[in-house]
């Protein structure tokens, strides 16, 4: 499929943070609710929240019974929906439901007027996630990506540097995201087509594609070659061309030390920037005659700068720094390299 048929972004949404901004703002920790908490990255979201000053923990539900009880059991505010969407006094909404539910509740959240921190993938395809970009716009609301990389200081130098021309012209991105994926939650991500690729490489391809651009064309191969009784596409590589470049991420689910196995490798003319391991994050660049030199890079704790950007959006309009152009890129990228546009 040709890249040039993506949608394009109503003019409309670039003005949504300005907009914001020219209205009053409230002032206090940020009343915030959970709808869904049965995503993997829920426990650690829900603990920054609730410990953090510029946040207050509202409420926090999941649509699963279990669930529910779980979370009562550790002494959280446990609130139906149909109570805290119409609650003037909750003005932002983190949506950790299970992965098929992300564009619903986001949708319910937005239609109530609240700002949205949506898990990724945001939706399971291309349509959906505009009809939230869309909605966002029309009521000047914040819908900030739960893509848990896009404040890690490796990235974030690494996208520095490349900018700036310190590896030359870059031909080539090779991305690595493997996983330690047992028998028990194969059937989980075996409801979708993308399997690893959708599921995990997608951190992996946001950072490509914000990097690089939207791709010219993506290939992709889809493989279960796991000796499993199901059909989980847990052997995955797709291809990105761009002008003068190539992308290829990489993931799989069988790997014994997948939690280790992940990296980010930029090729310029002019050298390589390596982020290895990606967590706790290791960068380091390397250049012609030159000694591998490691780039430090501050402490980085997940999902802590997310939060503190989202709270400056709500309570003074900052602008986020991924753009609403930037995520529907992202997505249309995402549901491709998955099989599933």
């Amino acid at each position: 499929m040709n890249r040039r048929s993506f949608f394009a972004l109503p003019a409309a949404a670039g003005a949504v943070s300005a907009a914001f901004a020219q209205s009053p703002a409230a002032r206090g920790p940020i009343g915030t609710a959970f709808l869904g908490a049965s995503h993997s990255h829920a426990s650690g979201k829900l603990k920054l929240i609730a410990a953090s000053p510029l946040y207050r923990l509202a409420a926090v539900w999941d649509e699963d019974e279990d669930v529910r009880k779980k979370l009562a059991a550790q002494g959280l505010p446990v609130v139906d929906p149909g109570t805290f969407l119409h609650d003037a006094s909750v003005e932002a909404v983190i949506v950790e439901s299970d992965v098929p539910d992300h564009q619903r509740h986001a949708k319910m959240a937005l239609g109530a007027g609240k700002h949205v921190h949506v898990e990724k993938p945001p939706a399971m395809d291309i349509a959906g996630f505009r009809e939230l970009v869309d909605l966002a716009t029309r009521k000047k609301l914040h819908m900030q990506q739960g893509y848990m990389w896009r404040h890690h200081p490796g990235f974030n130098t690494l996208h520095r540097l490349v900018k700036a021309g310190e590896i030359g012209d870059v031909y080539m991105v090779t991305a690595v995201m493997e996983k330690t994926l047992g028998p028990e939650r194969r059937p989980e991500w075996a409801r979708f087509r993308g399997g690893q690729m959708f599921e995990q490489c997608s951190h992996l391809i946001d950072q490509l594609v914000r990097l690089m651009g939207r791709p010219d064309r993506i290939t992709t191969f889809l493989k279960k070659n796991g000796k499993f009784p199901d059909n989980l596409t847990d052997n995955t590589a797709a291809v990105f061309e761009f002008p003068g470049a190539l992308g290829i991420v990489r993931g799989s689910a069988l790997n014994p030390d997948g939690g280790r196995q992940r990296s980010f490798v930029v090729n310029g003319t002019l050298g390589t920037l390596t982020l290895d391991p990606i967590e706790p994050g290791s960068l380091w660049i390397e250049a012609k005659k030159q000694p591998r030199r490691v780039i430090e890079t501050p402490k980085y704790v997940r999902f802590e700068d997310d939060f503190k950007e989202f709270a400056a959006a709500i309570r003074d309009g900052v602008p986020l720094s991924v753009t609403p152009m930037e995520d529907l890129i992202v997505q249309e990228a995402v549901i491709e390299a998955s099989g599933m546009n």
